[in-house]
């Protein structure tokens, strides 16, 4: 059995786009919606970094995709999918959930491509076609890799419509965990958390004052509500390769054309260590991710490219999701983080994850650190 086939039978236990009508509604009004909105789709289309890699992706490799068909999941306004098509693609077929179809269907036939792209406004899950494809392409990637969680659908569409030996675009992912510093990011968020915390301090006492009810009891909720929302959520920012501390680790690796939901699920609890080169205050850490354009075993590409969305990168949409601690960290050269990183679907919103952080620095007693950050 091939590897393709294998997948085809995986059992589906993924959350996501399951359930009811009311579900699924509801699925629509968290995530979808928004990207039914061209001034969300023009955000994605300014971020030259992502452009550059898809086009140089699919339109550098244009012996792989000639007389090819293709299949283009969430694609938007349809941008990859015309390129697949100026690559010389007999057949591309592109899904899109939400009305952005319009506008997509709109653009190919002012590009002249209406006779190669087939705008298909229909869920994955439901899609319906008239043969399997060769390539599957898909911008699904969301903040740290897996936000959003896209990759469910990605991964179904793969099981269920690309030909054995077929390659998908981009073909590889890879998230990776550093140290950072930078404190001036940092200061922000504490001292955001402080404010609120002394206008609570001031609301309790006008609350005795003037209505004689005592506040006391609700305190330490409200403290722990707030420390969640300013210190222990995940952040966007935008790092600068100054501000990495050491060299990042691997989080998790997948191969797009041999992962399972199982992997889509998050981040199964990994052992790392993170050597200070040099005196340093460390703010937080922080994650991001590259993806590669690879192909497959049996459709390798002949340029291979590599899309990073890391601080070396510069600006991405993507940013960098970047979690800061309470209090930094003075850490002379050659201290180092000892720990263990996870990250796990949020019972709320399954399209959401938790990072579930431990780390240690063994030659500071007491230094032990037990977190979870919401990456909302």
């Amino acid at each position: 059995m091939s590897e393709f086939a294998a997948n085809a039978i995986e059992m589906d236990t993924s959350p996501i786009m399951q359930g009811g009508e009311a579900a699924k509604a509801a699925d629509f009004a968290n995530y979808f919606c928004s990207y039914a909105y061209l001034y969300h789709q023009k955000q994605m289309l300014m971020d030259h970094v992502r452009m550059k890699a898809y086009h140089a992706a699919i339109v550098g490799n244009r012996s792989l995709f000639e007389g090819k068909v293709v299949l283009d999941v969430g694609t938007g306004s349809g941008v990859l999918a015309i390129w697949a098509a100026q690559a010389g693609a007999s057949k591309v077929f592109a899904v899109e959930y939400t009305d952005m179809a319009n506008h997509a269907r709109r653009l190919v036939e002012a590009n002249g491509l209406s006779h190669i792209v087939e705008v298909i406004q229909s869920s994955v899950e439901d899609l319906q076609l008239p043969c399997q494809v060769d390539i599957i392409v898909s911008e699904w990637m969301g903040y740290i890799l897996l936000r959003e969680s896209m990759l469910d659908s990605v991964i179904r569409a793969r099981n269920r419509w690309m030909k054995p030996g077929g390659s998908m675009f981009p073909s590889h992912a890879t998230m990776l965990f550093s140290a950072i510093s930078f404190e001036e990011d940092r200061e922000v968020k504490v001292n955001e958390y402080i404010s609120s915390m002394r206008d609570w301090e001031g609301f309790a006492e006008q609350m005795s004052s003037m209505y004689n009810v005592k506040m006391d009891a609700l305190t330490p909720n409200f403290k722990k509500e707030q420390e969640d929302y300013y210190v222990y959520s995940g952040l966007w920012t935008e790092l600068k390769p100054e501000h990495v501390v050491g060299q990042p680790v691997v989080m998790k690796r997948l191969d797009l054309n041999t992962c399972t939901l199982k992997d889509s699920e998050g981040v199964d609890p990994i052992n790392f260590r993170l050597d200070v080169p040099f005196d340093s205050t460390v703010s937080g850490f922080a994650g991001w991710f590259t993806v590669d354009f690879n192909g497959s075993r049996e459709m390798p590409v002949s340029q291979r490219v590599v899309l990073s969305t890391g601080p070396e990168a510069g600006y991405t949409h993507w940013g960098q999701q970047v979690f800061y601690l309470k209090h930094s960290i003075d850490c002379p050269a050659g201290h180092t983080f000892e720990g263990q990183v996870s990250m796990t679907r949020q019972d709320k919103n399954k399209r959401l994850y938790n990072l579930n952080l431990q780390f240690r620095i063994p030659q500071e007693e007491g230094s032990e650190q037990k977190l979870v950050y919401e990456i909302p």
